[in-house]
């Protein structure tokens, strides 16, 4: 019997013994740093010409690996490798499928300090977010294992004389999982895992700045026994491997994380059919968004304050669900944003290996100057309150910045900037902050802080996305407790972390016997 799930702990880091752990395991981290990792294919370690160097953000002298690069040759390769080991995984048991997963889950849990300090040194997570991510990944895992046994169960019908029925769920066959480099353990896994729970075979090109953690995972699921095949690794150029198989006829169906321009011409290419290509392709795409925090007069302001902060300059602003928008209403605005602007400029910005650290640097040199230049379009369309200047130059580092008095149609309150900038925008009275809230083409997540029951259940009904929260931050959903998904341009809803999330990956087939 398989025990009800819960989602993983957090590890408590004011306890003494718990931050010298992490800083003796981000010593022994830092002495494995420069390896070089193969691609995986069939089971068998790959080695190419190419690498793929992946740099520490927060001090961009240091080469965190070395990852063999995949070219369309290899691309082929994993394709053939992935369908010779379809026929035995998609025959094999829910239960031992999910089995897999518990045990792989089960390492992963053991090695929770040491892939959280991977996070930390590749993807500049803080202790608390690096933390975070590994606890949604073995999340992941458990709550999908459990989903495969729960929808290998008999469908019940509508019984008819004379006839024997049943309908059942099969895999679609091979698919390619593109995630993101933002949560690098967390998406990677759960866009991996669901679809290999439910029976399919999968090509895994991780995010170009993330690779090392990408091989962690594949450490992780070798030792649970994964057989050949079912996950081939193959990190690459998005031009190059990425868009040959999301064109290739032999791809089933993708399953990709990011922005919004990328998903959009995944979901173009794979709408066009090849030759030899007998399907109509799934695609599942989450995508940007340009979340907002709408606080009226009756709110709890620090508490708003409080939460905007956290969701907006968590991991530097890098999630699809980070606030970009805060949008106040005229009566408490000035208020409201002189504690925002005093609980910024409070925030420990500085190298994330350090404990206590809060905000740390951007990911890379392109995602930098991206940020910059969007805060000296923001000088033009606002006022910089807080921060608007670089950090310290040894990595990506940029000060949180708070630009107030915001257009609801300027470009830094419509573009997504994915990065330490927050939008703060003056409503007239609720009403006009609900429609600045919905006036952008995304629909990922947002909140609202009020005490007025009525005002949250006009929101609740109103405020169109996938997330709504109520007098709490908008990011930090939970596997199994937050179906996340967005709306609009957000993507296509796919609701990660949910009953649903697993039929993305399925198809329904009926049987019918005439007695």
């Amino acid at each position: 019997m398989v025990p009800e799930f819960r989602n993983d702990p957090m590890i408590d880091f004011s306890v003494p013994e718990n931050r010298r752990a992490m800083e003796e395991t981000l010593a022994r981290v830092r002495g494995e740093l420069g390896r070089e990792y193969p691609l995986v294919i069939g089971g068998q370690k790959v080695w190419t010409g190419g690498r793929i160097r992946s740099i520490n953000p927060s001090n961009n002298r240091e080469l965190v690996g070395l990852v063999a690069k995949a070219t369309a040759r290899e691309a082929e390769q994993a394709l053939e490798a992935a369908w010779d080991a379809f026929p035995q995984w998609s025959a094999m048991t829910a239960p031992a499928r999910a089995r897999l997963l518990f045990k792989a889950a089960a390492i992963m849990r053991r090695r929770k300090m040491e892939l959280s300090a991977w996070e930390v040194v590749e993807a500049g997570k803080t202790w608390d977010e690096a933390v975070g991510d590994v606890n949604e990944a073995i999340d992941f895992m458990e709550y999908y294992g459990r989903e495969a046994i729960r929808l290998a169960e008999p469908h019940e019908l509508t019984p008819f004389p004379g006839e024997e029925t049943e309908a059942f769920w099969i895999p679609l066959g091979v698919g390619v999982i593109i995630p993101p480099w933002n949560f690098p353990l967390a998406i990677l896994t759960g866009m991996t895992t669901g679809p290999v729970a439910a029976g399919n075979t999968v090509i895994l090109k991780p995010a170009s700045a993330t690779p090392v953690i990408g091989a962690k995972f594949m450490e992780v699921m070798e030792e649970a026994g994964l057989p050949p095949g079912v996950i081939n690794f193959l990190p690459g150029s998005g031009g190059e491997i990425g868009d040959f198989l999301v064109s290739h006829p032999r791809t089933r169906f993708i399953s990709f994380t990011g922005s919004m321009e990328v998903g959009l011409r995944i979901n173009q290419l794979a709408a066009e059919p090849h030759e030899g290509q007998i399907w109509v392709k799934r695609v599942v795409a989450e995508m940007g968004g340009k979340d907002a925090i709408v606080v009226d007069e009756t709110a709890d302001l620090d508490a708003a304050a409080e939460g905007i902060v956290a969701s907006a300059f968590g991991y530097q602003g890098q999630k699809c669900s980070a606030c970009s928008r805060a949008i106040l209403v005229d009566a408490v605005y000035d208020q409201v944003l002189a504690k925002i602007v005093e609980r910024t400029r409070a925030l420990r910005v500085g190298d994330p290996a350090a404990a206590g650290t809060q905000v740390a640097a951007v990911i890379d040199q392109a995602a930098y100057e991206k940020i910059l230049s969007y805060i000296e379009i923001g000088k033009q369309e606002g006022r910089v309150v807080a921060g608007g200047e670089k950090g310290d130059e040894t990595g990506f580092f940029i000060q949180p910045t708070v630009i107030a008095d915001v257009n609801p149609n300027a470009r830094i309150a419509q573009e997504e900037i994915f990065g330490p900038v927050l939008a703060v925008i003056r409503a007239r009275d609720y009403d006009d902050a609900l429609r600045i809230a919905n006036g952008t083409m995304y629909g990922l997540t947002g909140s609202v802080y009020s005490r007025d029951r009525v005002r949250l259940e006009r929101a609740r009904r109103e405020f169109h996305v996938g997330n709504l929260y109520f007098n709490r931050k908008c990011t930090g959903s939970l596997v199994g407790v937050h179906p996340f998904g967005g709306f609009n341009m957000s993507g296509t809803d796919a609701k990660t972390g949910s009953h649903e999330y697993l039929l993305n990956f399925l198809q329904a087939k009926a049987v019918s016997e005439k007695l």
